[in-house]
């Protein structure tokens, strides 16, 4: 698919869409309905982990309930779908993406973030047509993205051309999204002006950058 087989899988979340400082006041909005004292980016990125629960155990020192978590769900993208209309692309990304389907690459969008509330969102921000296919989660957000990360590539494989995972670079900003790549024998670069520190990104055992253009370099090399 696309020139040379190359092809990159996107991140959304704390990647692309530029919503850190959303997600910090999602959280301890949702935490102070539930009782739990604020946090800062820097311990946020220091403990933030995938799938979510893990993440919540490391702040509660136990896993929360199924109860809890529904309770814990509900209270975060209440309050993070309140903000993520403010929210605006990452510094360079929409001239990257365009710059990238002008010549000839191809490159498609996956995210953690419900399918229903991503289309629309990366519709407004006027970069749909950059992907040759968008997926968001469709079911729990209790998983990582390993599972999603197969279904996509079928799907990118369904729309001809062929993808060869050997020629894949998935971006992103979270551990998780590296261990999506090799789960599926993909490559991973992680960009660190999301969710996690670089020395958790760096403990992922890819290539970790500061801005996008330099993760989209780096990807060139890989493959």
């Amino acid at each position: 698919m696309g020139k040379h087989g190359k092809h990159l899988v996107w991140d959304w979340n704390g990647t692309l869409l530029d919503d850190i400082e959303a997600v910090i006041g999602a959280t301890n909005a949702a935490f102070a309905e539930l009782g739990l004292e604020p946090i800062t980016l820097a311990r946020y990125r220091e403990l933030y982990t995938v799938p979510v629960p893990k993440f919540y155990e490391r702040l509660m020192g136990r896993l929360p309930t199924d109860a809890e978590w529904v309770v814990m769900d509900d209270a975060f993208h209440r309050h993070y779908w309140q903000r993520a209309e403010d929210c605006g692309l990452t510094a360079g990304a929409a001239e990257l993406l365009a710059a990238r389907q002008a010549s000839g690459f191809t490159q498609s969008l996956l995210s953690l973030a419900p399918h229903a509330e991503l289309v629309p969102l990366v519709r407004r921000h006027g970069i749909e047509e950059r992907f040759v296919r968008v997926d968001g989660r469709v079911g729990s957000s209790a998983e990582g993205k390993s599972a999603h990360m197969v279904r996509h590539l079928e799907a990118l494989a369904a729309l001809g051309g062929g993808v060869v995972v050997e020629r894949v670079v998935v971006i992103g900003d979270a551990a998780d999204d590296a261990r999506a790549a090799a789960h599926v024998g993909a490559r991973a670069v992680l960009y660190t002006g999301g969710s996690h520190s670089r020395a958790s990104l760096e403990a992922a055992g890819v290539p970790v950058v500061d801005s996008l253009a330099e993760a989209v370099a780096v990807a060139e090399e890989l493959v």
